[in-house]
């Protein structure tokens, strides 16, 4: 049997222990039987091989963990090595529960998001979509980092160092105050917060909200200026194509409305529209604010404005214009996974295509033409056209991922 147990841990735990696993904090912090052979936690393979030899002969094994060890820690790798039958996981309470206790804030409407061992991409992208997130750190995506990325942002970040110890300390700063600093290694959990949005409504679950029961919005569900939005038809197709998603970034190129922008945020992606004039900025981020969900606003032209944007998981083109085709290449090398022009214009299709197969993507495309029913008068009904638009997307397919510029 495998006893992994969470901190503080019970004396009667370690008695009879014949190997003892754990952080050299864990290690330094309990008296161990003489008897016993400890490790160190390093690289988790060798430990798993010596916890393995033991298991074998049926001798005692302790591994010692941080809180709830179930929780975003050891006890997947050891479940999935010895199975859940070996495991007595006796857990302490975990260090996300012990930051937001600390801060006096509920979190059941909170996301958790570890950044340990991981891509901190998705860490970052999780914040900008979300008020209230907790941050499992690791090196290399502490609060420093965390922080740059969310300079632009409307974000209060809460530092929770040395939780349970005598060193115990909570901060909140700004993100361009936690990107100016040293954290060390101490730091245990990040939460980022929107302050105006800390008390989130009650719910009946917990973690990421229920997705929206539908999307592709009607039109009336959005500002916009002399009908000059993305069509709901289009932009089923468009979502459907660029696959928003927590811990993406899509942006928006050309954002109009922002209706594309809106949708991909309500589906849980992180989002930034890109918008050139001044009354398409403010359009944008009223939709915004009407649908309740977070949408970065970058009042500028594409594409030189780009160059200063992080690098997206998918993009969506709108609009048209001589600047097409620059715009498309310009979006095609940065995007991860995939990108989506919608145009009125079939001469912009040549070019479009090209931009996007030069970059490595699959191209494909559709003409999309659809009639909507319309009363006439003597109760009857007619078909109304929509004006057709040629909506073009381009998939990076996974082999080629790599040479995208990071």
């Amino acid at each position: 049997m495998i006893t992994v147990v969470g901190q503080p841990v019970p004396v009667d735990v370690l008695a009879g222990a014949e190997l003892v696993v754990g952080g050299r904090r864990h290690l330094e912090a309990v008296a161990l039987p003489e008897a016993a052979e400890r490790i160190v936690l390093g690289p988790l393979a060798p430990a798993l091989d010596t916890i393995g030899e033991y298991v074998e002969k049926d001798r005692c094994v302790v591994v010692l963990a941080s809180g709830d060890p179930g929780f975003f820690g050891i006890v997947r790798a050891l479940a999935e090595r010895f199975g859940p039958e070996r495991l007595d996981v006796r857990p302490g309470v975990s260090s996300v529960a012990t930051a937001f206790s600390r801060a006096g804030l509920p979190w059941e409407d909170a996301v958790v998001v570890s950044a340990h061992g991981r891509d901190p991409r998705t860490a970052v992208n999780v914040c900008r979509a979300y008020p209230k997130v907790a941050v499992l750190t690791g090196p290399g995506a502490g609060p420093a980092e965390l922080g740059a990325a969310l300079r632009s942002y409307d974000r209060v970040l809460v530092v929770a160092t040395a939780l349970g110890s005598p060193e115990e300390r909570l901060e909140r700063v700004t993100p361009a105050e936690a990107a100016a600093r040293d954290w060390g290694t101490a730091v245990s959990v990040v939460i980022s917060l929107d302050d105006r949005r800390a008390l989130g409504p009650v719910r009946a679950h917990a973690g990421l909200p229920l997705p929206p029961a539908g999307w592709a919005l009607a039109e009336d569900a959005f500002a916009h200026r002399d009908s000059m939005i993305t069509k709901f038809e289009v932009r089923a197709l468009a979502l459907a194509r660029l696959g928003p998603r927590p811990g993406d970034l899509v942006w928006d190129v050309g954002a109009g409305s922002g209706s594309v922008a809106v949708e991909c945020a309500r589906l849980g992606a992180a989002v930034t529209a890109v918008e050139k004039t001044a009354d398409g900025v403010e359009r944008v981020r009223a939709n915004a604010v009407a649908h309740g969900v977070d949408v970065h606003v970058v009042h500028g032209a594409a594409p030189t404005v780009l160059s200063d944007l992080d690098d997206p998981d998918a993009v969506f083109v709108g609009g048209g214009g001589r600047e097409l085709p620059a715009v498309v290449t310009a979006c095609a090398r940065r995007a991860r996974r995939a990108v989506v022009v919608a145009m009125a214009a079939l001469d912009r299709v040549p070019a479009a295509r090209a931009a996007l197969e030069g970059a490595g993507f699959d191209c494909d495309g559709v003409l999309l033409q659809s009639s909507r029913l319309a009363p006439l008068p003597g109760d009857v009904t007619r078909l109304a056209a929509t004006n057709p638009v040629f909506l073009l997307w381009g998939v990076r397919p996974p082999a080629r991922s790599e040479g995208v510029t990071q």
